[in-house]
């Protein structure tokens, strides 16, 4: 029996200390003016989130929504889920897309964008 899209990526990329490279490389594509303001952003990657059509997740308070009182609070969080998305790939560099898009895609919700919003944009 062959191997899956998801080994053969996984063996060409070399595991998970490159994929937390190929999340590194998509925040430094980040224009500078929107990676500036991730300071107090806490991004990780974990295996799954038990639910593969969930390729990352954010949590916190979006940029636009903190008033005046905002301070002392937690890092918000945006975590990228790595088998979801190695399952999706056929090639390293549709993997290296998909990652750059759901960061991407992550990174909007900090800043107040929501799906509607990206869906308008063509960008979900």
């Amino acid at each position: 029996m062959g191997s899956s899209w998801s080994e053969t990526v996984r063996a060409r990329l070399g595991g998970a200390a490159d994929f937390e490279r190929l999340v590194r490389n998509a925040i430094e594509a980040l224009p500078d003016r929107f990676r500036s303001q991730l300071s107090n952003v806490e991004i990780v990657v974990e295996d799954s989130s038990g639910d593969d059509r969930l390729l990352g997740h954010y949590r916190g308070v979006p940029l636009p929504n903190r008033g005046s009182g905002y301070s002392g609070i937690l890092p918000d969080k945006i975590t990228i889920y790595r088998r979801p998305l190695e399952r999706r790939a056929r090639t390293p560099a549709e993997l290296a897309e998909l990652v750059r898009h759901t960061v991407w895609h992550e990174v909007a919700h900090h800043f107040g964008i929501d799906d509607e919003r990206l869906r308008e944009l063509g960008k979900y």
